[in-house]
């Protein structure tokens, strides 16, 4: 009899006889709890990146599937394209708003422009990359093959849905702090010139009551078919400026941008 109770007090348990190797294999539920878990962990990444903690995370993921990873049979409105229409017009909105109050001496021309290229595709696609949602996009076998190009627009559309998606769950506030974060810093140093330098100096002279700034040839420099001319710009009273270019236009342009930096001219009419 105490040999038998020996016998029972030295056997492992199951759980300690089983090998780690030989652990009994993850059912189809824990497998599903543990998808799950990991996409949960992949949307808390994503908001955090763009700043908004969707109350319906739904939302967001339509906001980033391209209509080409739809599985037969879903309506092409479970994809980014009808969220995207109406981020683009909230994108709108909301940098008009901007626009209007950052520079309340711009006429409604300067506006337009400033807004045309604040709102362009390629200024969408940009904050879309800097806020990493290039890996995110949900693109099925055709959006995959797509090349740069065109990958660059889904880019501009899919930040576009974003936005949308946060104004359908956010309400417009979360929208408009959502544009302004990603945007403010764009408005005030825009990738491109909004107008020609030339043209602001001139204005920027007749303001002060001075000439038309006058452009004179200094030198010329280089083969024919390839000159280099260097050109001052004059306006009594101010030191001139000089620019270099590939054609006397081109370098007027210089010159004149040289000056406008030098004299601390504004060229968006709001100093």
């Amino acid at each position: 009899m105490k040999d038998e109770a020996k016998d029972i007090a030295i056997q492992p348990t199951e759980a300690q006889a089983a090998p780690e190797s030989e652990a009994a294999p993850k059912t189809p539920a824990k497998k599903k709890r543990a998808r799950k878990a990991k996409g949960t962990d992949a949307n808390a990444a994503l908001e955090a990146r763009i700043g908004h903690s969707f109350t319906d995370p739904n939302m967001l993921m339509q906001a980033i599937t391209h209509v080409s990873a739809l599985k037969s049979g879903r309506k092409r409105g479970d994809s980014y394209q009808r969220l995207e229409f109406l981020g683009d017009h909230v994108l709108g909105l909301v940098v008009s708003d901007m626009l209007y109050h950052a520079f309340p001496n711009a006429d409604e021309g300067e506006l337009s422009k400033r807004l045309a290229e604040l709102v362009r595709k390629e200024s969408c696609a940009d904050v879309a990359k800097s806020l990493g949602l290039l890996d995110d996009i949900k693109l099925g076998s055709v959006g995959s093959s797509a090349d740069a190009r065109l990958r660059k627009s889904i880019l501009g559309d899919i930040c576009e849905a974003v936005i949308g998606a946060v104004f359908l769950d956010g309400g417009y506030a979360a929208a408009s702090e959502f544009v302004r974060r990603n945007w403010t810093e764009r408005m005030h140093k825009p990738r491109r010139p909004l107008r020609d330098p030339k043209t602001v100096l001139q204005e920027w002279a007749q303001g002060k009551g001075l000439p038309t700034p006058v452009y004179r040839e200094v030198e010329r420099t280089g083969p024919h078919h390839d000159p280099q001319f260097r050109v001052a710009v004059d306006l009594p009273g101010l030191a001139p400026a000089e620019g270099i270019g590939g054609s006397k236009r081109a370098a007027e342009k210089v010159a004149a941008s040289v000056m406008i930096e030098r004299e601390g001219v504004g060229g968006s009419n709001d100093g």
